[in-house]
């Protein structure tokens, strides 16, 4: 049985806390044909001593300064030769049989540029909170959320570079805009089996700075589409007008909901005065069935 070559890249920045368990996440997946290297951003937390433990088992790996999470993945990318690329976080977590299941995939769905699994949010001490939002790939849904669970991605490598990389001026969003530029081209597989974790607390990046991750979310969907999805313009609102009211007063939730009708209507009028008259309909339908009943939460 032929077993193509998978490469793996995990980029760390001082998760010493974190890093081990995602390295044993991937050396012990059993996936006969593994290239795995960890790229580094100049760790002082310990993240080093933890990864040369592991050495012998990493045909590469590097500790320096870099310019970010893209430059780091992508520097992974341009040292590692397997025909199927994904990367982890050092944060995050493989879950058994995670490589091979993605390998079965695309080995029974030869026209699949990348397959997606089920993913889970967990806790800083691996306890499962949630799962994560997933979604069979619609490529016009894409634009309304961002439905594929990062770690649970694999990506043709072919396609990867005909695609481009990582965009290494995004700081919180590369990922979407990645799956944005391969959706525009090819069909993404959908496997609805869980294969991995992602850490969900207070001082990852994506939530101590939702509303700059949301201003980058502008920025890529307006570049793509020419036009700011409601139901992104309504997290932004939200992101931006939580640190500022107490919603556990009806006073406070007043002026949130005032605020945030304001917001989005700015934000509307800012991103969406060149979309088309066909646009309407789906934006008519998530008004009706989502908007009202978000709002009402706070009344």
């Amino acid at each position: 049985r032929t077993w193509p070559l998978i490469s793996i890249v995990t980029p760390s920045y001082n998760q010493g806390r974190f890093i081990e368990e995602a390295i044993r996440s991937v050396l012990l997946q059993g996936y006969p044909n593994l290239e795995y290297v960890i790229v580094d951003g100049g760790s002082t937390d310990g993240s080093v001593e933890v990864i040369r433990k592991y050495e012998k088992w990493l045909p590469y790996w590097v500790s320096e300064p870099d310019k970010g999470q893209g430059h780091a993945i992508n520097k992974g990318f341009q040292q590692v030769t397997g025909e199927i690329l994904a990367w982890l976080n050092s944060d995050d977590i493989y879950l058994p049989g995670a490589v091979s299941n993605a390998f079965e995939f695309l080995k029974n769905h030869p026209k699949a540029a990348a397959v997606y699994g089920k993913g889970y949010h967990i806790k800083k001490d691996g306890t499962i909170i949630e799962q994560y939002p997933t979604e069979p790939f619609d490529r016009q849904r894409l634009r309304w959320t961002c439905y594929i669970c990062q770690p649970t991605v694999f990506i043709r490598k072919a396609v990867l570079e005909e695609a481009g990389f990582l965009d290494e001026r995004l700081q919180y969003c590369m990922d979407y805009d990645l799956w944005i530029r391969i959706s525009n081209k090819y069909e993404l597989g959908y496997l609805p089996k869980y294969l991995a974790c992602t850490r969900f607390y207070s001082k990852t990046k994506t939530m101590e700075k939702k509303v700059h991750v949301h201003k980058e979310i502008f920025k890529v969907l307006y570049r793509h589409y020419n036009m700011v999805p409601p139901s992104w313009i309504y997290g932004y609102g939200q992101a931006f007008l939580e640190r500022y009211f107490d919603r556990s007063k009806r006073g406070g939730n007043i002026l949130f909901i005032t605020g945030l009708i304001g917001l989005i209507i700015q934000k509307f009028l800012r991103y969406n005065y060149r979309i088309p008259i066909s646009e309407f309909g789906p934006w008519w339908r998530w008004l009706k069935s989502g908007i009202s009943k978000k709002l009402g939460r706070f009344l």
